[in-house]
């Protein structure tokens, strides 16, 4: 199994880090590759993809030095702005680690999606992480951005996207803004290069987080009839995810929810589906090698 979305930070560098705040006492906590395998190693999880969590473009490096040194690390997402000066010059140079996979875009770090696709500016710079045989990870905030998505590979088809944690994404009320939004999502559902990253799973209701499976399985069942089996992938989303339960209640959820859809659908959302999303890098004997 691979997890397709985990954060790396280290509160003890200098000049401290842009997220998670020292405010927040449960993600406050150093999160490298070490402590990630303690955590992930017993349920069978046998690598991981960074997703950049800091705007900084050198932090791009940092993550690139800290994956080089554990294998467990089989790719990261990184975080350039697509439309901003430089963005060409510095996605050449972090591709040239086998290890770069791609970035991650959205409304994180007040960006404006939705305005960017208004700029040709953008769509050039998308248009080369494409070239690049790069992944965009969409950081969806708004079912607003669903429509954008349509939008965005409409004008760049041979854009490889993996759309985050689609679970948490309430869709809009209304008879007619929800229509438009099923109409999107199914349109997205039909692109090959797009996946959905079930992840971020779990939520708090009323000041609580249920952690029975029946609770969520309608929306899982509803983003399975819409992309599924061969375009969907797992992710922790840890450190992040422990705000909500511990990697063994984030992990059970799925687990038991795939291994009821049977052994090949399991396979696909836990590993084979994120080496067509990201072509990761084989590191270690135990990593699966998928020849799709």
């Amino acid at each position: 199994m691979i997890d397709t979305h985990i954060h790396l930070f280290d509160v003890s560098r200098q000049g401290g880090i842009p997220w998670p705040p020292s405010t927040n006492k449960v993600l406050y906590k150093t999160a490298l590759p070490d402590r990630y395998r303690k955590l992930a190693l017993p349920f069978g999880i046998k690598g991981a993809i960074e997703v950049e969590c800091s705007p900084q473009v050198e932090d791009n490096q940092w993550v690139l030095d800290v994956a080089a040194k554990d294998t467990i690390i089989v790719g990261t997402v990184g975080n350039l702005e697509p439309g901003k000066p430089g963005f060409g010059r510095q996605l050449e140079r972090f591709t040239r680690n086998p290890l770069f996979r791609g970035i991650r875009y959205g409304t994180l770090w007040g960006r404006k999606f939705h305005e960017e696709m208004n700029r040709p500016e953008f769509f050039a710079d998308v248009k080369l992480l494409a070239a690049a045989n790069m992944t965009l990870d969409a950081a969806i905030a708004s079912p607003r951005l669903i429509a954008d998505l349509v939008r965005l590979t409409d004008r760049v088809a041979n854009l490889r996207v993996v759309i985050n944690h689609l679970p948490q994404l309430d869709p809009p009320t209304g008879a007619g803004p929800l229509r438009e939004y099923e109409a999107n999502l199914k349109e997205l559902g039909g692109r090959g290069l797009v996946y959905a990253k079930l992840s971020a799973v779990l939520r708090r209701v009323d000041g609580k987080v249920p952690l029975d499976l029946a609770f969520y399985r309608p929306r899982l069942d509803h983003l399975m009839e819409v992309f599924g089996e061969d375009r969907v992938l797992y992710g922790s989303d840890w450190p992040n995810s422990d705000q909500w339960a511990a990697y063994p209640q984030v992990f059970g959820i799925v687990r038991d929810y795939f291994m009821a859809r049977g052994r090949s659908a399991a396979e696909k959302y836990f590993w084979k589906n994120s080496a067509k999303a990201y072509q990761w890098v084989k590191r270690a004997p135990d990593q699966p090698r998928y020849v799709g």
